[in-house]
This record gives C-alpha cells, structure tokens and sequence, in this order.
C-alpha cells in the first residue's frame, strides 16, 4: 500500500519519498478512454450486422458473447497460470502487459478488413474475440493499478474517475461511428458490413501507436515483484460474491447497450431511425460519463464544501453542454433523470457501498417502469439507466479487491473474468426478445442490477473479518 504524505482527495498524491503518481494516473486515463470508445461501437455493429446478415436478434446478439467471452476466456487463462507458476503481471510487469494487450488487440482490429471483404460474420465475431482477449489483459491490468495509485480508502473515487474517461469514449463512440457505418462509409450497392473497414484499420493504427508510446513511457512498478502461487483470491467470500455482482453488473449494461437502438426504433415506444436512436444510445453512454465524474467527486476526501459545489456544478454543466449539442426539447426531458442523480449522490452519503445499492435501487424503478409501460416513457427510463449504472463497476470492483493485499492481480483477473455477462446475458435478452418482444426482455437487466444492489447493500461485508485477518 503507498503511504501518503497527506491525506490528498481521491487523485493519485506524492508518496512519503516524493514521488508523484499523477503523470501515470494520467497517462492509463488514455486506456481507459480508448477501450470504452471501441466497445460502444458494439452497439452500433449489432444492428448493422443484423441488417447486413439477415440475423435474428439472438445472432445479431452473437456480437457481444464473441467480444465479452473472449475475456472469460483470457481471464481464465490468466487464472490458471498464476495459479500454477504466479501472477503474470508481477513477472512481466504493467508496462509490458499493456503493450502486449494493445498488440493483441490491434490484430483483432485488423481482421475486420478480410472479414468485410469475404462477407463473412463468423470472421467478425474471431475478430471481435481477438480485440475481447487484449482487452481483457488490459482490464486485469488497468483496473488495480489505478486502485494502488493512492490510499485504498480512496480507490472507488479514482478508479470512478479513470472510468469517466472511459464513458467519454462510450459517449463519443455511438455519435462517431453512428455516423462513419450508417453514413459516411455506407456506399450504396454494397453489402452493409463493408462500412466497418476503414474505421476498424484506423483502431489498429492506433492500438499499434498507443503499444509504442507504453513501450517507451516509464510506469512505476508499483506492487509489482511478488509472485504468490495459488487460488489465494477464493478464499475471501466478498470476492466470490463480487464477482457474481460482476458478472450481473456488465450482463445488464451490455443488455441494454445492445437491445437500444433497435428498443427506441420500435413504434410502440418511440419509432426512431438507427441514425436518431444513436443520439440517444450515446446520451445514455454519456449519462454514465456524468455519473462517474459524479462519484469521483463524492467519494473523495475532498472538503465537503467543494466537494458540494462541484457536484452540483457537473450535473448543470452537463445539461448545458447537451442542450448546445442536443437541443433544449431533447435535454428538457432529461433534466428530472439529473436531479434525481444528484439526490441519490446525497442519500449516498459519501459511501461506496451505500452508493451503489441506491443507484441499483433506482435502476430497478426504471426499467419495470419500461416494462409496464412503454411509449416515450420507457424509453426515457431505458436512456436514464445510463446515470445511475454508472458507479456501479468502479463501486463494485474497489469492494470487491479491497484488503486482498498481494491477491490484487488475482482477483483482479475473477473479476474480468465475471465481464463473461456480457456474453451471457445480451444473447438471454435476445431470445427472450424472439418469443415476446423487445420490452419484456428487459427483465434480464433489472434482474441482474437487482443482484448487484444486493451487493452493494450486504454481499460485499460477508467474511469482512477474514479479510482483516489477512490485511
């Protein structure tokens, strides 16, 4: 654990021997923004894939288990050998492991270029499992790096903020790549999949840039060194439970990421085009970006009065920005979802745990609101899950690794590895979506998000004394 020369609030701070950890804090940020920009675009390939390929939403839905499984998958791998030999990243190194992800997952990029050219889905989906493997050694080693960059009191507030870059790309990628599939690249006469090549040759130009700048880029080696054999991670019951609440927390978020833009098009809700619906695909990913911002701020140790000006200050901020961008009748109806984010920020009282079985709480209201009753309603409460999902990864995963000491990588990798509900859960919501419609499908997402309030509220102080024993 680094020691502090003071108290700081919720950023990366000096350490005792002077050494600062804001310039890495800084530099990972990047990543974070880079893999939350491509993983949004999921959302925009599913329904050109399905148009393209004739699917059925449980094929189309394929997009999502190929790109999620992948990091079951390499989680699994990850697992196994530290387990059997150690931890991976305590021999490679961050640094080194970083540039090893950022390499995979530039080949995946490129493998959309043959698979446009050869029409073929099943290509896709290889690829898309390949970029899924590189971002999966990215998350095991992102993740807990942030976390140690600083006192563990303060790592939900740090890793809420490296998150927020992260929902800036979410924001970002729907408007952009809405836009470069379903307009600028989309010729006429061809098969629709052909839109996805250049902007995927320009992911890989850039996964390769970003390797080499990690490459030459000094990272501190920060816990690194240590190499503890064995499943030590297992033996802490909130672990076994958060990575439960993983999996239901990323299975919900992706459910509804996925089934979206294909929801708001429905007439029975709002009969929006694929162009239109992902403006509001990206409020909802731009909703999470508030939220995280948000819970920086609120879980820090800043002083409380900034820390209240400043949460006031994003949410108004925010609604400001989106009427210049989105229009005042657009941003009108989302202006009650921002106060509400801002009450629950009160009630949450600064704490983690509290924080986030409030926010799931809220989540739960609205998507049985979408359920019953459907129209522009649903699709406002389906939009306004954006906000209060999005504590909800930063909030879980710091609970779930806090007081693992040298299991960090370990349970770090479970935890990735629980990302497998994005693979899981979409395809369920897709079939369920086949045999009764779009809306009654979204009780797969608030079934999962009901789990994770259970955790935020109870799982995660379950065999809290074995933890203290260990620390």
């Amino acid at each position: 654990m680094i020691n502090t020369s003071k108290p700081g609030e919720g950023l990366p701070e000096k350490t005792g021997n002077g050494v600062s950890y804001r310039g890495p804090f800084a530099i990972m940020t990047t990543l974070f923004f880079m893999w939350g920009f491509m993983t949004a675009w999921n959302d925009i390939l599913i329904p050109r894939f399905k148009e393209a390929f004739t699917l059925n939403y449980f094929q189309a839905m394929l997009v999502q288990f190929a790109f999620f499984g992948a990091y079951f998958v390499g989680s699994l791998v990850y697992f196994t050998i530290s387990v059997t030999t150690g931890d991976p990243i305590a021999k490679l190194g961050y640094k080194n492991s970083l540039v090893i992800s950022l390499l995979v997952s530039a080949v995946g990029s490129a493998l959309f270029w043959p698979a446009a050219s050869l029409t073929s889905y099943p290509l896709f989906l290889v690829a898309l499992f390949i970029v899924g493997l590189g971002f999966a050694m990215l998350q095991i080693a992102a993740n807990p790096y942030v976390t140690i960059l600083g006192p563990e009191r303060t790592a939900s507030s740090r890793l809420n903020l490296a998150q927020g870059f992260n929902s800036v790309g979410t924001t970002l990628g729907p408007l952009i790549g809405g836009y470069l599939i379903f307009e600028y690249f989309n010729r006429a006469g061809a098969n629709g999949a052909d839109s996805v090549k250049v902007p995927y040759l320009v992911f890989c130009i850039v996964f390769l840039m970003l390797a080499g700048i990690f490459f030459f880029v000094h990272l501190p080696h920060i816990g690194e060194g240590k190499i503890e054999r064995g499943a030590g991670a297992l033996k802490f019951p909130h672990v076994v439970l958060g990575i439960i609440a993983i999996f239901m927390y990323v299975g919900g978020e992706v459910s509804i990421g996925s089934s979206i833009i294909n929801f708001l098009g429905q007439p029975s809700v709002a009969g929006l085009t694929p162009v239109e619906a992902s403006r509001y695909v990206s409020l909802f990913w731009g909703g999470m970006l508030i939220g995280r911002f948000m819970g920086a701020v609120e879980l820090s140790e800043m002083k409380k009065r900034n820390k209240q000006i400043i949460l006031a200050a994003i949410p108004v901020a925010a609604f400001i920005v989106l009427g210049f961008l989105s229009g005042w009748t657009m941003v009108e109806h989302y202006l009650p979802l921002l106060v509400a984010c801002w009450l629950l920020f009160q009630f949450g009282k600064a704490s983690a745990s509290r924080t986030l079985s409030i926010f799931m709480t809220a989540i739960v209201i609205l998507l049985l609101t979408a359920v019953i009753v459907g129209g522009k309603v649903a699709m406002w409460c389906v939009v306004g899950v954006g906000l209060f999902t999005s504590i909800g990864w930063s909030n879980t995963f710091s609970l779930a690794l806090e007081g693992t000491g040298t299991f960090k990588s370990q349970v770090s990798s479970l935890l990735v590895m629980a990302i497998l509900g994005g693979a899981i859960l979409p395809p369920l919501q897709g079939h369920i979506a086949d045999l009764g419609g779009l809306q009654i499908s979204y009780i797969v997402p608030l079934i999962a998000y009901s789990y994770v309030g259970f955790y935020g509220l109870k799982g995660y102080r379950i065999g809290r004394s074995r933890v203290q024993a260990a620390a």
